[in-house]
């Protein structure tokens, strides 16, 4: 694709592939707080609201690793068409993990009845234009913008040449998910229609063990939560955390097949293939976490992790034996004692799952924000989305019912 336009003195322009952007000039916009290691990023584990300033999802590297993998490009329906802001002398100044789409997987925010609806009618909904990190629930940066003084018109010129990008590949709409501020600010006050939904995150308040945390809950929450811990571990189950050099290429063939397994059962067909993780093993070792079971001299089970600046994402399970409550210690109880060792604000334990709230993982409301070209689905929608608000804020109030949470501790 050629160069979208350009905005006063900025020139907005696409790159269908990041081997011709350089990765430090990307991940500058991508993740202008990162430059703190990772060890002390984390001061204010007491501020659960702190935004992850190194968010690992929007970074050149990951990104590669999906685009090198063959996971997005190709026929794979996420074509990749990453706008960037360039000044007159061709600094980057801020850049979008923008994607044509021809479907609508792989995204976790579902418009497939707004698709049905707008077919229905003789309209054509694909292509559209998706920005975000495919295949990863996570919160995060979307409009990518430097630090600097012109960071302002940047982020107004990426959203400007999103859509120009979209009538340029004659897109139905522009969908921007798990969004963050101010980014959803900016898409508000530009026009898009914000929609919500639930996730379920653990909140690390200071905690210096498991045991603290567990002090928070009810007398008869943590005899559970005690109880199934052990038992997860009771068939001779070992655990193991991996990061680094540790991640060998033999534990990517394990960890693939656990994933394989739970794909195929879950979603008829699993997002990412076996060079995805050597890719990833490779650009960003350091940054994974992999929680490995193994029993009787083999692996059979693990949960891949990754580590922002202060926060611990859970992504993808899986395993080749059953064993009972074995999922909940590798993909939430591991994940809270990692966290309170490294001194984490938080763990995001992706999408779905009302069961985290019984290990202690609260809901949490993400946001995404969406513009409709055509003026008759863009009315339907911003007449269902507050209402579907709404149905949200009611879930929420609902589940701080259930909380495993003493009374009178916050949800």
């Amino acid at each position: 694709m050629s160069a979208t336009g350009t905005r006063d003195t900025l020139r907005v322009r696409v790159a269908t592939s990041l081997k011709s952007v350089p990765a430090a000039d990307w991940d500058a916009c991508a993740n202008p707080g990162a430059g703190r290691p990772l060890e002390s990023a984390c001061e204010q584990a007491d501020s659960p609201s702190q935004a992850d300033l190194d968010n690992p999802f929007v970074s050149h590297a990951f990104l590669r690793a999906l685009e090198e993998s063959g996971c997005v490009g190709g026929r794979t329906g996420w074509s990749p068409a990453y706008l960037l802001v360039e000044d007159a002398d061709d600094r980057l100044l801020a850049a979008a993990p923008s994607f044509v789409k021809g479907h609508s997987q792989g995204e976790y925010v579902f418009d497939h009845s707004w698709a049905e609806a707008y077919m229905r009618a003789g309209g054509r909904y694909y292509p559209k234009i998706q920005v975000a990190a495919p295949f990863t629930p996570a919160t995060g940066p979307r409009l990518l913008v430097a630090d600097g003084s012109k960071a302002a018109e940047a982020r107004e010129a990426l959203i400007a040449g999103l859509d120009a990008l979209r009538e340029q590949v004659h897109g139905s709409s522009i969908h921007v998910t798990f969004a963050q501020e101010p980014d959803m600010a900016a898409l508000l006050e530009a026009g898009f229609l914000e929609r919500h939904d639930i996730q379920f995150h653990w909140r690390n308040e200071g905690f210096g063990s498991y045991d603290d945390f567990l002090s928070l809950l009810a007398s008869r929450k943590r005899k559970a939560l005690k109880r199934e811990r052990r038992e997860a571990l009771s068939a001779g189950i070992e655990v193991a955390v991996l990061s680094g050099s540790d991640l060998t290429e033999s534990v990517w063939d394990d960890f693939h097949a656990f994933y394989e397994d739970t794909g195929s059962r879950k979603w008829g067909r699993p997002y990412l293939n076996r060079r995805f993780f050597s890719e990833i093993g490779q650009r960003l070792g350091e940054r994974i976490v992999l929680v490995l079971a193994r029993r009787a001299g083999r692996n059979i089970a693990g949960a891949i992790n990754f580590r922002g600046g202060n926060t611990l994402y859970g992504r993808n399970w899986g395993c080749i034996e059953d064993h009972p409550f074995l999922h909940f210690e590798l993909c939430y109880h591991q994940a809270i004692d990692y966290a309170i060792a490294h001194r984490l604000v938080r763990v995001e334990a992706g999408a779905q799952g009302e069961h985290k709230l019984a290990r202690g993982y609260r809901p949490v409301i993400t946001r995404s924000a969406h513009l409709l070209a055509d003026p008759g689905l863009a009315r339907a929608v911003a007449a269902y989305l507050p209402g579907e608000r709404r149905e949200i804020a009611s879930a929420v109030a609902a589940l701080a019912e259930e909380s495993p949470f003493r009374k009178g501790e916050p949800l």
